[in-house]
């Protein structure tokens, strides 16, 4: 039960709220509980008082749409007010989430896939709202409920109230006791083939075509059906448990109702109290209709501990990379060096980096050529702080890049990935993320100067791009990456392969673009290709973490070496 700890902690963010719906829950109860008990004394008076008898029907009928009235007005505010306050904790809880993982990319791709992580964060979030709705308030209201009817109880009838209320509360910690043991273990395993369901079912429809080619679909499906049908045994076994719970809970009512009625039978003499029996047996009715909730509670209860250890599991770890708070202010330019560097990725034998040492001036354009796996994405990793080398350092402007803040790291460099994402939005809103504060005119001059004019037409900044953009082409993604980094205003530029799935005129396009945008910027871009090198003011070719050969173009070429061959060999490394 300590793993929800923390989780209970959100609750203060919307404290006033649910103190509210808890009052309400209360009242609404109490109404109800008015509307029975009055109704039962209104039926055992007039049956007692008969036809000519000298009583008062206009009372107590009148206490009884009150009371009716304020249960149905209470019920349904008690619901807004709740779900309101339960859906804004869960907004906190997966905001508070999403920023303690963030700081653990990339080594948590390491130890978890990302349908596991997209699930602890959706799902296993999603789960804890039966913390706050299902299992605090329930148990809570019972609590409350069976001590005032106890207390209300004592004014008319001592014996008998001490007597509900001592049963009722034991009834409550017994039965809850009993199932929370039997349905903990049932949550715990529902979660996790719900987990692993959803992780195969990604699996498969991810590599559909992979899993087609190798005729490995069937096997793929059958192992996806073996694990939905545990899943569903599971479920079957948590809804057995809650309908035992259920019947068993009937029952208990019916014993204690049968027990208070002996009770109010044997006790009551004097005439005039007769009609009490019927409030007595009412009231312990709607005491046991505050406890049937709790049954649902700890049906939730084991799912709800098996998210949150998932959770803990996740959060709990701490980052790699760890950024001070204060550093130096971002500069205008960058320069920066690297020192005999040496980074190894966690459970590999061959390190990724290996003695690397290079140095490059403010606004100088560089290229790092090499085939795949030869540490040249690794290489903008560590300038990002992505990883920290193991040996070695890297400092911009002479600084050490640990001294420098994250905020201020991340104002300084711009970075086109392989694959530029777009996301369901529009047009302003893809390109804001880069310039939260800057004006339209600004990004309309952008969007022409990289030759995006056309999507300004019909909607202009409206335009609503879908999700990943799939009615734009590979080059105006790529359009729009430059669009950002030059919305952003960095003076170092990290490209890596932003031509990657270009034809030819395509790439040549972009990359003379970025070349004639990037000027008086530090640029450094990874590639496999070799047009537009000439233009570049050095060029270094890595092999096994390390440069091989370096220079500029034409002293390359003229050394007849690695990147010489590459000329010869398609134009492709």
């Amino acid at each position: 039960m300590r793993v929800l700890l923390p989780y209970l902690f959100f609750l203060h963010r919307r404290l006033k709220q649910f103190f509210l719906g808890f009052l309400l829950t209360i009242v609404t109860l109490f109404a109800h509980i008015c509307l029975l008990t009055v109704s039962g004394w209104f039926l055992a008076s007039a049956a007692t008082a008969g036809i000519v008898g000298n009583f008062n029907y206009m009372l107590p009928a009148a206490g009884m749409r009150i009371a009716a009235i304020i249960r149905t007005t209470c019920r349904w505010t008690e619901r807004v007010v709740t779900h309101d306050a339960t859906f804004n904790v869960l907004k906190y809880l997966r905001i508070y989430t999403f920023i303690r993982i963030l700081p653990l990319f990339p080594s948590a791709s390491n130890h978890f896939q990302r349908t596991e992580l997209l699930n602890r964060l959706v799902s296993d979030v999603d789960t804890l709202d039966n913390l706050y709705l299902r299992v605090i308030s329930p148990i809570a209201v019972a609590v409350v409920v069976i001590l005032a009817v106890t207390s209300i109880l004592y004014l008319l009838y001592p014996k008998f109230s001490l007597t509900l209320g001592i049963l009722t509360l034991g009834i409550l910690v017994l039965f809850s006791l009993l199932f929370y043991r039997y349905v903990k273990s049932v949550g715990e395993l529902i979660t996790i083939f719900r987990d692993n369901y959803r992780q195969q079912l990604n699996t498969l429809l991810s590599s559909n075509a992979e899993l087609t080619v190798y005729g490995a679909v069937e096997r793929y499906r059958n192992k996806l059906d073996n694990t939905e049908k545990k899943w569903q045994i599971h479920q079957s076994c948590q809804s057995s448990i809650g309908a035992c719970a259920q019947s068993v809970l009937q029952l208990l009512t019916g014993l204690t109702l049968t027990f208070v009625l002996w009770i109010s039978a044997g006790s009551v003499i004097n005439d005039s109290f007769r009609e009490l029996i019927a409030l007595f047996f009412f009231a312990t009715l709607s005491v046991f209709e505050a406890i049937v909730p709790v049954a649902g509670a700890f049906q939730y209860l084991g799912q709800v501990i098996a998210s949150a250890v998932r959770l803990n599991i996740l959060i709990n770890q701490l980052p790699n990379v760890v950024f001070p708070h204060r550093g130096p202010v971002p500069a205008t330019s960058v320069t920066f060096s690297a020192h005999k560097l040496y980074f190894k990725y966690p459970q590999h034998k061959v390190p990724a980096i290996n003695n690397l040492s290079i140095n490059v001036a403010a606004g100088e354009h560089i290229a790092l050529l090499g085939h795949t796996g030869s540490g040249k994405s690794t290489m903008l990793q560590l300038l990002t702080r992505a990883w920290d080398p193991q040996k070695g350092y890297i400092t911009f402007n002479g600084i050490p890049l640990p001294q420098w803040s994250e905020s201020a790291l991340r104002a300084m460099t711009a970075v086109v990935p392989q694959r530029v994402y777009i996301f369901s939005a529009t047009l302003r809103d893809n390109l804001l993320l880069a310039a939260p504060y800057v004006n339209d005119e600004k990004i309309c001059t952008i969007l022409n100067l990289v030759g995006l004019e056309k999507l300004l037409k019909n909607k202009g900044l409206n335009l609503w791009l879908g999700d990943g953009g799939r009615s734009l082409s590979g080059g105006e993604h790529l359009r729009i990456g430059i669009a950002r980094i030059l919305l952003h205003e960095a003076p170092l530029w990290l490209l890596d392969e932003p031509t990657y799935g270009l034809d030819v005129v395509t790439e040549k396009q972009i990359l003379q673009l970025l070349i004639k945008l990037g000027k008086g910027r530090t640029l450094i871009m990874v590639t496999h290709r070799l047009q537009e090198l000439e233009n570049l003011d050095r060029i270094y070719i890595m092999d096994r973490g390390t440069f091989i050969e370096k220079g500029s173009h034409k002293e390359l070429m003229e050394q007849r070496g690695r990147y010489y061959n590459y000329h010869f060999a398609g134009g492709i490394v």
